[in-house]
């Protein structure tokens, strides 16, 4: 750890800027090869998180749970992923390198907080890749019926069964992208996001031009929380996990570290900027959206959500072009989880922390990219999606569990990081990123919020796992039981096994 007053890690004598400095703190050499600007980590930032596609993948769910007035969880979850996110750009500019939690909880908790904050990150990547994949059932059989390929849609497991095919078909994709090298990939995610914002834009504009009520419709509660303990309170608790959904993963604008130019300087800003982007045009889309639809009571606003509100208040054909910008945007955002997930698994294959780590982290001297990862974090997606392909509740199910692993991945970053600040042993990076005297208050709120609500959307409740009958404790308690499954027997496969090969592999180490 650089003490204070030397001189920020990757500046030369001369004052020159050596962008492989962190990799030599850590003990790797360079291997990925440097190609992406400033937009492209931005556009990997923005693209994880990826406005279009959590909205319009689960406002029906906070409708259908809170009314109108879940609206007031976009800028709660905002705030408190802002904090988590100032945390994450200290560390950004400190340590722009690849697997960005789990060489950040290394760091900062040492080798078994590092592998534990890791694995959880990597099976979460895995997760969410199947849950993002599952947003093309809610979109496309929406602009036809012929994209409902299994079924008419209208049987019990027809849509759960047809969205394993679709998402099943763009894992495929995302596999091939990323398997052909991260400059392909950031052009198709560059242009993607390109459209992904003129449309989100364009969006904004087209439902303000139709509003029919006034801004009290957010303050609507329809009642919901009567009869629970709670009340309203509980109902809104529930309605936050789709908000909770979209504002995650802009932490991968440091996970392209590697392959950035000038990572400390721009991977902190990328981080920001995806972050706060989401948080307005996405706020704005949920706001209007919920002014402008003809009718707020209507049914279809709890199952069709906002494509239900595009095409009824825009019409049909514009209705149409912006689902397929919606598609469009969580193709890209499938390539960006796709992608980070790649660059965690080479990292931690890198220190030889994964069963076969010299496959994994073998870099293709043709595409220089580690090509085995990107095939196998496909399969584990596409495997999690057929072991559902009969659950009704399959978009809700595993949606929760990705998001509640990936704040505990977060946790395994946010809390040593305090403990180091506490032990006064924490040092930002001189002339880049610094939260200075603000660093300690906001690193503790981003502990607090990571505890609450990963509590929050693991309580077990029916609405969320167990929605439809019959009624299974092991289903209610799906959470914490699949977790506890995941970093238990996880860390115990560590501790027994792969802990006593921990080490930078020969060939990837500094000076090899």
């Amino acid at each position: 750890m650089s003490e204070a007053g030397s001189p920020r890690p990757g500046t030369r004598d001369d004052g020159t800027h050596d962008d492989d400095a962190s990799l030599a703190e850590f003990g790797y050499k360079p291997e990925l090869k440097r190609t992406l600007g400033n937009f492209h980590t931005f556009a990997a930032g923005i693209s994880y998180i990826s406005i279009l596609t959590g909205t319009f993948q689960l406002f029906y769910f906070g409708i259908s749970h809170g009314g109108p007035a879940y609206w007031w969880s976009w800028p709660m979850v905002f705030c408190g992923q802002l904090m988590v996110a100032l945390c994450f750009c200290e560390l950004a500019a400190r340590y722009p390198v690849a697997g960005s939690i789990y060489n950040w909880a290394k760091r900062m908790g040492g080798p078994h907080i590092g592998w534990l904050g890791g694995w959880m990150m990597l099976t979460a990547t895995m997760v969410s890749l199947a849950a993002v994949a599952l947003a093309y059932q809610v979109t496309l059989p929406q602009i036809s019926s012929w994209f409902q390929l299994i079924g008419n849609g209208s049987g019990r497991t027809d849509a759960a069964a047809n969205a394993v095919l679709l998402g099943s078909i763009l894992i495929l994709f995302t596999t091939l992208v990323n398997a052909f090298g991260v400059k392909l990939m950031a052009r198709i995610n560059s242009a993607g996001v390109a459209i992904e914002l003129i449309a989100a834009i364009v969006l904004i504009v087209l439902l303000a031009a139709h509003i029919t009520r006034g801004p009290s419709a957010v303050t609507e509660t329809f009642g919901l929380g009567a009869g629970q303990s709670l009340g309203y309170f509980g109902a809104f608790l529930t309605a936050s996990l789709a908000s909770a959904y979209v504002m995650y993963g802009f932490d991968t604008a440091s996970s392209l570290g590697e392959e950035s130019k000038d990572p400390g300087r721009n991977a902190p800003r990328a981080i920001l900027r995806a972050l706060v982007a989401s948080f307005l045009i996405g706020g704005l889309i949920l706001l209007f959206a919920l002014l402008a639809v003809p009718d707020l009571h209507a049914k279809e606003l709890s199952v069709d959500g906002l494509q239900y509100v595009v095409l009824s208040t825009l019409g049909s054909t514009v209705g149409q072009i912006v689902l397929w910008c919606v598609v469009i945007a969580i193709t890209v955002c499938e390539l960006a989880v796709h992608t980070a997930g790649i660059r965690l698994a080479f990292a931690m294959a890198r220190d030889n922390n994964l069963p076969a780590a010299s496959l994994l982290a073998k870099v293709s001297p043709r595409f220089q990219t580690p090509v085995l990862p990107a095939i196998v974090i496909g399969l584990v997606a596409v495997a999690i999606l057929l072991i559902n392909v009969n659950q009704p509740q399959i978009f809700s199910v595993i949606t929760s569990i990705a998001i509640i692993m990936i704040y505990l991945a977060y946790l395994m970053v946010t809390v040593p990081m305090l403990i180091q600040r506490l032990r006064g042993r924490w040092t930002p990076a001189e002339g880049t990123f610094s939260l200075g005297r603000f660093g300690l208050p906001v690193n503790i709120l981003a502990v607090l919020w990571g505890l609450a609500m990963s509590l929050n959307l693991a309580w077990p409740r029916a609405a969320v796992y167990n929605a439809t009958g019959p009624q299974h404790w092991y289903l209610r308690w799906g959470a914490f039981l699949f977790i506890g499954i995941v970093a238990g027997g996880g860390f115990l496969y560590y501790w027994f096994v792969q802990r006593k090969r921990t080490g930078v592999l020969e060939g990837h180490a500094a000076g090899s």
